[in-house]
């Protein structure tokens, strides 16, 4: 085993894949993926256990985060050598529905807490007794633009990704005396399978999301979350606002 260990959840696509590949490449990472398919998560373990210069060992643990059962027996029953967990990305989430307040769905809203919300909080609560005995734990949560505004049609999304930049904000003040850092990660429109989520399917609306301009791609996200977590130990990015150079906030863009 190498030295540090690192555990993503939504491993199989988005942000998530992106960080496990981007990790795997550097080497010098173990790593444990999460997600609820579990033939992509087993697929993506075969990929990076060769992708980077040296081989790396991969675990894949396959559980709904919402499963608040399933996260704890998953992770309290991890093998004793990959016990060692430095670095957790809360990467699981989802936009269900864009709808005003009064046409939106409760199925929606009701998924969208239990991914983003209570999802994050589970596994974070589950991983903790692991990576307090390590002295030098790391927390990154993946927030959104989403969480510092509020745009029409938003409504529990964005409810949801404000509870995640104020469960960082707590997380950075309780664990301080455990000397953990926390890291909050707030990106803006990104192209990835979020909107054909968001919209069900329909790929022709999930395009439009992204029509007349470059959004960000899983990739930079990644690459902001590699930087957060290889930065010296006394130094913390406490939180990260990040959007492509066409959108200045959550709901203005410049198409052209």
């Amino acid at each position: 085993m190498n030295n540090r260990t690192i555990l993503i959840t939504g491993a199989t696509s988005g942000f998530g894949e992106a960080c496990a590949r981007k990790f795997a490449a550097a080497g010098v990472y173990d790593i444990i993926i999460t997600g609820r398919r579990k033939d992509r998560l087993e697929k993506l373990a075969q990929d990076l256990e060769k992708a980077g210069p040296k081989p790396i060992k991969v675990l894949a643990l396959t559980f709904d985060v919402q499963d608040k059962k399933a996260v704890f027996s998953a992770i309290e029953t991890i093998p004793q050598e990959w016990r060692n967990i430095s670095l957790l990305i809360n990467n699981a989430g989802l936009a269900l529905g864009r709808d005003f307040f009064d046409d939106a769905s409760l199925d929606d809203w009701e998924t969208m807490l239990d991914t983003n919300v209570k999802g994050l909080l589970y596994v974070s609560k589950a991983v903790l007794p692991l990576m307090i005995p390590t002295g030098n734990g790391h927390i990154i949560n993946i927030g959104s633009i989403a969480g510092k505004e509020v745009y029409e049609k938003g409504n529990v999304y964005c409810a949801s990704k404000f509870a995640v930049d104020a469960i960082s904000k707590s997380m950075r003040i309780d664990l301080l005396r455990h000397k953990i850092k926390v890291t909050a990660i707030h990106p803006g429109a990104a192209d990835t399978e979020f909107s054909n989520v968001r919209f069900k399917g329909n790929d022709q609306a999930a395009k439009s999301v992204y029509e007349g301009y470059q959004p960000l791609k899983a990739e930079d996200i990644a690459d902001t979350v590699y930087y957060s977590a290889t930065l010296p130990p006394h130094v913390c990015l406490n939180e990260i606002v990040m959007t492509c150079t066409a959108q200045a906030n959550s709901n203005t863009f410049f198409k052209g």
